[in-house]
């Protein structure tokens, strides 16, 4: 039975991450999340706080190999 090869398993991407995570399109290897707070209790949020939580944020460098981990297929 020489030379018999085992199934490899499929590289998967974490589901949670795909969501939430965007790679931006500057080919940099960089990424971007949606800022927290613009769900809910939006009443006694000021509008400067609303308007600030629709733009997105850039991740920061040192996290670029976790993502990279967590989003193979990205």
């Amino acid at each position: 039975m020489a030379g018999k090869i085992g199934k490899v398993g499929k590289i998967r991407s974490l589901s949670s991450a795909k969501k939430r995570i965007k790679k931006t399109k500057n080919g940099k290897g960089s990424y971007k999340v949606d800022k927290a707070a613009h769900n809910h209790l939006l009443l006694q949020k000021s509008k400067k706080q609303k308007r600030k939580a629709r733009l997105g944020i850039m991740v920061d460098s040192s996290h670029n190999k976790q993502i990279q981990k967590m989003l193979p297929n990205l």
